[in-house]
């Protein structure tokens, strides 16, 4: 509260600012008009309810998780470092998570401080022995979010947010030099030897910096996603070169797969939790070629993975509520722990953004909601199936990176609006459950 006092007085919000000002703007035209009305400072109190962005007085969402699946159970939200400069969002996750995923941050493109080109070079080593020259890496970007966090945290001991890692190993939003000797892309590939030296140094350098016992951000971070996507859209095998794999292109295999789980198992904490993390996951196809990588992670010694991320990018009309089942059914049976990590919802195909179809639009995608709140508190009931949590990827509509891959209608695919308001998706957490 002290920290948002603070921000509430130096007026850090831009629609904050402009309600002052056209409070100012008012108070010149009543002086002009000559009103003989005496001016009454307003107190910290009445100033923080006056400029209010959010809906203090609804219920906080992680509740309806944590009462539902479980006190330890996630309630997550994606942000972006441009996402949490906005003062609605900071205030929507403070009220109404437990968790946040850096939506870009920890990817190695933004480690790499998404450099085109190879930034400069620093001699590193392993064990001591074999040294090596790697790309400087740039943590600040994620500092941000997490030392915010952090200092909410301090100030809040009865009401912590954590955050999930993600990700450490993806073919999507890895630089290509990364692959390349010299990290030139213009050179061949590098050898698998050498591939595997610059994942483990990377893996091993992200995780002990964020969540190592002295780390000061140790005990932070509740999950990573080790791997991500790494199974093909249309095959259901694993994603190979022609899929835009660099991964694959000097592997050959999913040696990297597992090489990837094994590092991640050799320098995290045991109480972080190591995830494999997927999209198009209720189709029957990739289901199978899913499976199958879990099983293989499983049977390789040295690894360790301890759920499975169900991404949750769906479309209003065509979520099927039988294949979501299914698909935990199937996944819980080979890890046990399932958690929806990027929980959103594509309009309709045939969507037309008018006031009368919004609504619309609205209620189709709170029954969707319903259905997977109630579908995971059934299936957390069954032995051998734990459902960890909910994390939705992204806070308010508005900046939903939808809107950047569906061109051809409208998006609205959150539960909080582009004014912070809550929406029908929103609520379907809490309706008929008193």
């Amino acid at each position: 509260m002290k920290k948002r006092m603070e921000r509430l007085r130096a007026g850090v919000s831009e629609k904050r600012s402009l309600i002052r000002y056209m409070r100012y703007a008012g108070c010149l035209l009543v002086g002009c008009m000559g009103l003989f009305l005496t001016a009454v400072p307003a107190s910290a109190e009445q100033e923080e309810a006056d400029v209010s962005l959010i809906q203090e007085e609804i219920p906080d969402w992680k509740d309806a998780i944590t009462g539902a699946l479980g006190e330890e159970a996630i309630a997550g939200a994606a942000v972006t470092v441009s996402e949490w400069n906005d003062e609605g969002v900071e205030l929507l996750v403070e009220k109404n998570f437990n968790a946040v995923t850096l939506g870009n941050e920890l990817k190695p493109d933004a480690i790499f401080n998404y450099s085109s080109k190879c930034p400069e070079t620093e001699l590193v080593t392993l064990d001591g022995e074999t040294y090596f020259e790697f790309p400087v890496m740039d943590f600040s970007r994620a500092e941000t979010i997490a030392d915010a966090i952090l200092e909410w945290n301090e100030e809040n001991p009865d009401d912590q947010i954590r955050i999930r890692g993600h990700v450490l190993v993806w073919h999507s939003q890895t630089p290509e030099w990364f692959f390349h000797m010299d990290y030139d892309s213009t050179k061949i590939y590098a050898s698998k030897e050498e591939m595997n030296l610059r994942m483990e140094y990377y893996i091993k350098t992200v995780l002990e910096h964020f969540t190592a016992a002295d780390s000061k951000y140790a005990g932070l971070f509740y999950a990573w996603d080790v791997v991500n996507e790494a199974v093909s859209d249309s095959t259901g095998t694993y994603r190979s070169d022609s899929e835009d794999s660099s991964w694959w292109k000097v592997y050959k295999s999913n040696e990297y797969i597992i090489n990837a789980f094994t590092y991640a198992n050799k320098y995290a904490p045991e109480d972080l939790e190591l995830y494999y993390n997927d999209y198009g996951e209720t189709g029957s196809t990739k289901r199978e070629g899913i499976l199958q990588l879990l099983n293989d992670v499983l049977s390789a010694d040295g690894t360790r993975i301890d759920g499975m991320g169900m991404q949750g990018h769906y479309q209003a009309d065509t979520f099927s509520i039988e294949d979501f089942e299914d698909s935990v059914r199937a996944y819980a049976a080979v890890v046990g722990k399932i958690m929806i990590t990027e929980l959103d919802f594509a309009t309709s195909a045939d969507y037309v953004d008018t006031e009368e179809n919004r609504a619309a639009e609205y209620e189709k995608m709170a029954e969707c909601h319903r259905a997977i709140f109630e579908k995971l508190q059934e299936l957390n009931a069954e032995e051998g199936i734990t459902i960890g949590g909910i994390t939705v990827w992204g806070v308010v509509e508005s900046t939903s990176w939808l809107h950047s891959q569906v061109s051809d209608r409208v998006q609205c695919p959150l539960l909080f609006d582009g004014d912070y308001q809550a929406k029908p998706a929103f609520w379907a957490y809490f309706d008929d459950r008193g």
